[in-house]
């Protein structure tokens, strides 16, 4: 078996593909499921945020795995195979586990360093747990991808200073203001993404916090812990008009802010708008980007935030780079020991069974025979020495008549003496 990993990312994918790529909750489940249910999948996990989405599979043959994934991608993008094979990567075995940990790192992430892949990592682990698509491969490595990525950040400082899209966007803005010192802000969605953003806003000095979300109470109680205000999804297209910033981060699988909708507010509104979106799929029209007075960026103009942030880490991400390498060498080092597992069990199940054989046969002596204790227990220890080396016995003389085999016999050697 092999783990096999095929993914597209913000390095390798356009914006407008990745989209295309990103799998909801449900698509995700529906595909994990689809994994369970083939005869040449044993394993798999499924990692889709804002800048990747990941299938990582544990297969006999890695062009089955191959084939089904990019066949599965190919439908949900309405992209050809060949089209695909453009966009996406492609890891085996130890350079899987590598990339894998990286990722868990930061030290692939669009923001060097950022906290927030850990967290997802872990809900992707636990919902493959909990479909049951994960067994002993998968489970190890995702254990010990989780306590990798916490030992970069422990023992670097590649998360100094917190990153994050939501803090590459808030510095975009800075860039673009200068100062956020007295703004008002307008958030569209309510999830983890949007509080980070808002934490950031608020530490640079925003004043004016509104949440807008299709869930009200859940806007509400975000906006609360910002002294912020909450305002219905059907009042959005008002504060279009009274605000200077938009950042949408929703999970909405369509655009929630149209050209329509922003050209309308913009003839009733003095000064530009300026419009950052982090959602993927993206939540705000292109097109609106054509419109006077309005700007748009989006993930891919995050680029700017995003060298400066990995020239500060460049020293930090050489050392992860260093605990990686170890770690993959110590899961290599554990795959080899599983290698081995299957044999360890078929030779104790065996010896097993010799066990309880001689054991019967003791007990069964012990209380119908005329022999002593002491003859019957020497007898059971005898029968059971002879009996578990019957085996490897004939197997050494073997070996021993066959040439070019000594050194298979001194490997034997080293396994059943004390001399090395």
């Amino acid at each position: 078996m092999e783990l096999v990993v095929i993914g597209a990312n913000h390095k390798t994918t356009p914006l407008a593909v990745r989209e295309r790529l990103s799998l909801s909750t449900r698509e995700q489940n529906n595909l994990l499921s689809s994994i369970k249910s083939n005869p040449d999948l044993k394993e798999g996990v499924v990692l889709s945020t804002c800048n990747r989405t990941e299938i990582y599979l544990i297969a006999d043959d890695r062009s089955n795995a191959e084939d089904f994934t990019l066949t599965y991608l190919s439908q949900i993008s309405h992209l050809g195979i060949e089209e695909l094979r453009d966009y996406i990567y492609i890891h085996c075995g130890p350079e899987g586990i590598k990339h894998l940990y990286q990722v868990a790192s930061g030290i692939d992430s669009l923001v060097i360093g950022e906290d927030q892949i850990l967290g997802q990592i872990k809900d992707a682990f636990q919902r493959a747990k909990t479909l049951k698509v994960v067994e002993g491969y998968l489970h190890r490595l995702f254990t010990e991808t989780l306590r990798v990525g916490k030992r970069a950040r422990t023992e670097t400082k590649i998360n100094c200073n917190a990153a994050s899209v939501s803090y590459a966007a808030v510095e975009l803005a800075r860039k673009i203001f200068g100062s956020l010192s007295g703004e008002t802000v307008l958030i569209l969605g309510a999830g983890e993404t949007s509080e980070l953003t808002l934490k950031s806003l608020v530490d640079y000095g925003v004043k004016g916090v509104i949440v807008a979300n299709r869930t009200y109470e859940r806007g509400k109680e975000l906006a609360a812990r910002f002294n912020g205000e909450a305002v219905t999804w059907d009042h959005l297209e008002d504060w279009l008009r009274k605000v200077d910033i938009i950042i949408a981060s929703t999970a909405a699988p369509h655009y929630v802010l149209h050209y329509k909708m922003i050209k309308e507010a913009m003839q009733e509104k003095r000064g530009p708008l300026f419009l950052i979106d982090i959602a993927i799929p993206r939540d705000i029209e292109p097109e609106v980007n054509e419109i006077p007075g309005v700007h748009l960026y989006d993930l891919d103009d995050l680029e700017s935030v995003v060298e400066e942030n990995l020239t500060q880490r460049k020293e930090e991400v050489e050392k992860v780079e260093k605990i990686i390498d170890e770690e993959v060498v110590q899961f290599k080092k554990w795959l080899k020991t599983r290698q081995c597992v299957p044999v360890i069990k078929q030779i104790r199940q065996k010896a097993e069974e010799i066990k309880e054989e001689e054991l019967r046969r003791a007990l069964k002596q012990l209380s119908s025979s005329n022999a002593q204790p002491e003859e019957i227990i020497s007898s059971l220890a005898h029968r059971l020495v002879n009996k578990l080396l019957h085996a490897p016995t004939i197997g050494i003389k073997a070996l021993a008549n066959s040439d070019g085999d000594s050194q298979k016999i001194e490997v034997i050697r080293e396994l059943f003496t004390e001399e090395l």
